[in-house]
């Protein structure tokens, strides 16, 4: 048992260093100040961390060299190690859910030059949408 326990924890690991690499990767083209980046720090942390903190409870539970009732008592003293899932998910949700809610007014549009056209004539103004 002691060897799926392992290798899911091996599993969720490489889950972890994974979504490190592609998150930090991910270009952000809206960066909207310092508390933009905090969130989305935040939102890395969080995400890398829940999945490290599952490979932790696989590995926790590969530890306990009982078995049956003996495991369930030794188990009861790593209790608390289930907030720390809990909580880097429920991080995760609340800083993805700060990062989606966008700007409050939305971007102006680009004025399209003369240049980028081939027109001779000056640009004209854009129309809002509605």
């Amino acid at each position: 048992m002691r060897v799926v326990e392992l290798v899911v924890a091996g599993l969720l690991i490489l889950g972890g260093i994974r979504s490190l690499v592609v998150w930090t990767r991910r270009r952000r083209v809206d960066v909207r100040g310092r508390a933009h980046l905090v969130l989305f720090a935040l939102f890395v942390t969080a995400r890398v961390g829940l999945w490290l903190s599952l490979a932790g409870l696989f590995l926790i539970s590969a530890s306990v060299p009982y078995a049956g009732r003996a495991f369930v008592d030794e188990m009861t003293a790593y209790r608390w190690y289930l907030l720390v899932p809990l909580v880097l998910g429920v991080l995760q949700i609340v800083t993805g859910y700060f990062l989606g809610r966008g700007s409050e007014a939305p971007p102006a549009p680009a004025a399209v030059t003369p240049a980028a056209t081939g027109s001779t004539k000056p640009a004209e103004p854009a129309e809002p949408e509605v």
